[in-house]
């Protein structure tokens, strides 16, 4: 069985849970507090030497880290990772995208106002990270008015590379009433049989 060393809270981490339930797969959930410091710590950093969660571990011992490259592994084989060249290049397009220029800011931004509550020597940091964040979501809008999923008609690793921020940008002071096609994007995603959210 796989080991997920995470935080509930956490995007990238979620983005494995999601994927793990999606191909209903097993898997044993080992919580990490990085406010406490544990992605610091010895037997973590055996694991991840870049001490950063996600983690998941295979059943040899075996662990891998980085949430898009965690993904691909999982996805391999399944409906969820294209297999013709272009689709797979365009999935791998969009988890580039999501971790240089949405994940940076849209993530960030939802750290600085939900995890530290807004201080004020990273307000600065905070508003550049609003308007490179609304940046990156009209990037999604434009794709996704034309498509329902980011790479054509099927649900792909790179709609969950991008769920996972997305949905709770929110908590990051974005209001995404402006962008219909990435509403309806995140309901169709929420609505899979297997869906599971954050927190649940």
């Amino acid at each position: 069985m796989y080991k997920v060393y995470g935080d509930y809270r956490s995007g990238n981490c979620y983005k494995v849970k999601l994927m793990l339930h999606l191909l209903d797969q097993p898997y044993e959930w080992v919580p990490i507090d990085i406010l406490k410091g544990e992605t610091g710590e010895e037997a973590f950093l055996a694991k991840n030497p870049n001490g950063k969660i996600p983690v998941l571990e295979l059943d040899d011992g075996t662990c891998l880290w980085e949430s898009n490259a965690i993904l691909n592994f999982l996805a391999d084989g399944s409906a969820f990772l294209p297999t013709e060249p272009r689709l797979r290049t365009q999935v791998l397009q969009w988890q580039f995208f999501e971790q240089y220029s949405h994940e940076p800011y849209v993530a960030v931004a939802r750290f600085i106002q939900l995890y530290q509550g807004m201080p004020a020597e990273r307000l600065e940091e905070y508003q550049v990270c609003q308007v490179r964040g609304h940046k990156a979501l009209r990037v999604m809008e434009k794709q996704l008015e034309q498509t329902p999923y980011l790479v054509g008609d099927a649900y792909s690793i790179a709609d969950i590379a991008l769920y996972a921020y997305t949905h709770v940008a929110h908590e990051g002071g974005f209001d995404l009433s402006p962008y219909p096609a990435i509403q309806a994007w995140l309901a169709r995603v929420a609505s899979h049989p297997r869906h599971v959210t954050m927190l649940g």
